[in-house]
């Protein structure tokens, strides 16, 4: 063994502290900087692993309503943790320990909550569906990116429906123009290739 190395006084931790301008303390430089910042040595930040921990220790659980993850999230709301070296959803994780490795690898976690958005991973909430099937699922709950939500979209439901009402007596070409949108768009809308679940 190394004779400088110090071994962090914190259990569990493999830090070396001899290092350290802190090294008096008897801790690592990440748990002097955690006790710096959140008065605690063991205060602030995620233990590696624990995520993973926290899903298995939730494995069984009853309650009603939605469980709701508790660590990092996706942009887009759903919970995140590291599995097998990358990051993945943590509801498809819950999946797996909860009902087993999905029979196929296309098929997703689906949440029949509808609140996979918000983060919740409730064992009781969560099954394989097919990508189809869940994503009935989001239009069911109201939860799915489409429309006017997609981040691209130029036009509303009201411009839609209204494109559809004047499209026998004006052209694509001026509809286009008229929406600044292309001619191919408003064809696309038209011929119900885009926009066709709106009825």
């Amino acid at each position: 063994m190394n004779e400088k190395f110090k071994p962090c006084l914190i259990e569990g931790c493999v830090g070396n502290s001899h290092y350290t301008a802190h090294g008096a303390k008897g801790w690592c430089n990440a748990h002097y900087q955690r006790w710096a910042k959140h008065g605690s040595p063991t205060a602030g930040g995620t233990s590696r692993g624990g995520p993973l921990e926290w899903l298995r220790a939730h494995l069984g659980h009853q309650g009603e309503g939605c469980l709701f993850w508790p660590f990092s999230h996706y942009p887009s709301g759903y919970a995140q943790v590291r599995y097998k070296g990358a990051a993945t959803k943590a509801s498809r994780v819950m999946c797996m320990l909860a009902h087993g490795q999905p029979p196929s690898p296309e098929l997703e976690a689906a949440h029949s909550c509808g609140k996979g958005h918000l983060g919740c991973v409730h064992p009781q909430d969560l099954r394989w569906d097919t990508p189809k099937g869940n994503c009935a699922d989001r239009v069911e709950h109201g939860t799915e990116n489409r429309g006017e939500r997609q981040w691209m979209a130029k036009l509303s439901r009201e411009d839609v429906l209204a494109i559809r009402r004047q499209a026998g007596g004006i052209s694509h070409r001026a509809l286009a123009k008229q929406y600044g949108v292309s001619r191919m768009t408003i064809t696309n809308i038209l011929n119900r290739d885009t926009w066709a679940w709106l009825e």
